[in-house]
């Protein structure tokens, strides 16, 4: 579904990607795992269209991403929650998921898709017209899954989902996370709880100072705590 290959990316002179080769096959889901500064975020970013300056190839259901707009990604059935959720103010939790169904063919069917993924996430289907700037750290990053998840795309990218959210939410996060893998989305992970994601991950990349490093089962690398200290540990 996914494959990169010798993927480059720069910020400005710096040069951050360094080769990246790597697949994501349809209904798995792949965990990126490595210190931080290794290059993880840019990688998504440069699936996403976020990188101003990227070579190599992303290809997409046979199909050439890189040189497309980010909006044209999406349309093609990517979704990314950056880590800092970008819950927009002003809006309540209901205005924010409808912004995920902007550009999608879904919009027709608006109040239907929202009332599902209302189903599917308890805490926010008892605050849609809540501000949703008023919600916890927690219950926002929810709200950021839930908006991009709204128009079923094909391949969401997660970038450090549990990132200073409570045990109790992260616990329901993952659980969630499964629940998408086992409908047939296909996950890509960004995430510091390296145990945590290995348990739910079909395979495991691991990126040091911009390069793949390590590749393999997450359950091979569950068990491998050498290699988990070598590159994981903060």
């Amino acid at each position: 579904m996914l494959k990169i290959r010798n993927l480059n990316a720069w910020y400005g002179p710096s040069h951050i990607l360094q080769g990246i080769d790597l697949e994501v096959n349809k209904g798995e889901l792949v965990c990126l795992v490595g210190r931080n500064g290794a290059g993880k975020t840019t990688t998504v970013k440069s699936v996403a269209g976020l990188i101003p300056k990227a070579t190599g190839s992303v290809v997409f259901e046979e199909e050439e991403l890189l040189g497309l707009p980010a909006h044209a990604r999406f349309e093609r059935g990517l979704a990314y929650v950056p880590e800092e959720r970008r819950i927009v103010p002003g809006l309540t939790v209901r205005e924010n998921i409808r912004l995920g169904l902007l550009a999608s063919p879904l919009r027709k069917k608006e109040a239907q898709v929202i009332e599902e993924i209302a189903e599917t996430f308890p805490r926010i289907k008892e605050r849609l017209d809540q501000q949703a700037i008023t919600m916890s750290g927690g219950e926002q990053q929810m709200l950021a899954i839930a908006r991009a998840v709204v128009s079923k795309p094909k391949l969401v990218l997660l970038d450090e989902p549990s990132e200073g959210i409570m045990p109790l939410l992260v616990e329901e996060m993952f659980r969630y996370f499964k629940h998408l893998k086992e409908t047939g989305v296909t996950i890509l992970l960004i995430e510091q709880n390296v145990e945590l994601a290995l348990r739910i991950a079909d395979r495991a990349y691991i990126l040091d100072q911009g390069e793949v490093v390590y590749h393999g089962s997450a359950e091979a690398m569950l068990a491998d705590q050498e290699i988990q200290d070598k590159y994981c540990a903060v």
